[in-house]
């Protein structure tokens, strides 16, 4: 079997190694080629240019790398068609890998497989039904997706989110990171303001001043944050409190160790205040109740809500089919209602722990790994 994968940014190369993984366990002869990160280049994938090409090539950054994009986007497809290769998996980064997929089937019988579905049910419809011409299977991450892209007439399965294939933090572990940080004081609080500069400066204020009306509540304050988000959280999130800790995670350690690091961060904490993403389904795995907050500017916030569906934002209510998540998104987003709503969310977390329970048990927590159901639906539609 020759399989050709892309990858364009870090979270693809984790969920393309997993799926290699996969269809290297249920095949016996198997070949890649394509484009990925360290974690694809370790099962023997030889990417044919930098994954960090397209990694560097988000929104604001596209224009002016447009024709090295469209150059990329051609050798790309011409590669894939060259190698006559059984399928090609493109993953997430729809940018580039969409316009290879189009490409590549206008110029041969390839089957062609997205990993991880276009959010069709949230905005822009429409783009099932163009992807159907030339995407002819879509590997979902979430379980209320396939009816969306079947409807269109693309092949679709639910193959599980990564999130919930991560095993549940341990009480040994709270307790190790408990005396690594020295956290006596409870309960505890973590503000998660964004993995993005833009995001910390813009939602900063609002979340220092929520935290201040809810301060003497709080024992220790967490804000988990990467050492290159460090500056950016501290001057945007001053915490004015004897207990605060600006807790930078994952020095010296690899990837999967940071991340994991994280996790147990956020499972040490009795609730949270987070910007909105999905982040939401790491506090659901860590079983810490939340209260989601986010804002954009004018012109962002008059176009998505006339264009976003849904009635939530935050996964864990869409997944879990509840709406007991508290959220402030756009002009919602106030100090006052948000203090309010932390402060319930440690009164009575009950509901909150069984609709995180639910998400996760959805997202197919206990099952077989995304990974493998991956590559098991991949070879059963070839």
């Amino acid at each position: 079997m020759k399989v050709f994968i892309i990858a364009g940014e870090p979270s693809g190369d984790k969920l393309g190694a997993a799926l290699m993984e996969g269809l290297i366990t249920e095949v016996a002869d198997i070949d890649f080629e394509g484009i990925g990160g360290p974690l694809m280049e370790d099962l023997s994938l030889e990417s044919i240019f930098p994954m960090d090409e397209l990694s560097l090539m988000g929104i604001a950054e596209i224009l002016p790398k447009y024709r090295h994009l469209k150059r990329r986007i051609r050798q790309t497809a011409d590669a894939v068609i060259a190698a006559r290769v059984d399928v090609l998996i493109t993953i997430d980064s729809p940018d580039f890998c969409l316009r290879v997929a189009r490409l590549v089937k206008a110029g041969s019988n390839i089957r062609t497989v997205h990993y991880v579905a276009p959010t069709v049910w949230a905005w822009r419809p429409k783009r099932a039904v163009k992807m159907a011409s030339y995407i002819d299977h879509v590997l979902a991450l979430f379980p209320f997706e396939p009816p969306y892209m079947e409807a269109a007439g693309i092949a679709c399965d639910f193959v599980g989110h990564p999130v919930a294939a991560e095993p549940p933090v341990t009480a040994d572990e709270i307790d190790a990171f408990k005396a690594k940080f020295d956290i006596t004081q409870m309960p505890v609080l973590s503000i998660l303001p964004g993995s993005r500069r833009s995001e910390i400066t813009r939602l900063g204020g609002t979340f220092n001043a929520s935290f201040e009306r809810v301060a003497a509540t709080f024992g220790t304050v967490l804000v988990p944050t990467l050492t290159h988000l460090f500056d950016a959280v501290e001057g945007a999130l001053p915490l004015q409190g004897a207990s605060t800790r600006c807790i930078v995670l994952g020095e010296g350690m690899s990837a999967a160790s940071a991340a994991r690091e994280r996790l147990v961060a956020m499972a040490c904490s009795d609730v949270a205040l987070a910007a909105s993403g999905t982040v939401s389904l790491e506090l659901a795995a860590a079983r810490t109740p939340m209260v989601i907050a986010y804002d954009m500017n004018w012109l962002s916030r008059q176009i998505i809500s006339r264009m976003y569906l849904p009635d939530t934002v935050t996964l864990v209510n869409l997944v879990s089919e509840t709406r007991v998540v508290p959220e402030f998104i756009g002009y919602d987003c106030k100090p006052a209602p948000i203090a309010a709503a932390l402060m319930a969310a440690v009164a009575d977390p009950a509901a909150q722990l069984d609709a995180l329970d639910l998400t996760m048990d959805r997202l197919g927590r206990g099952g077989d790994a995304p990974g493998l159901r991956a590559a098991r639906a991949v070879i059963a539609r070839l």
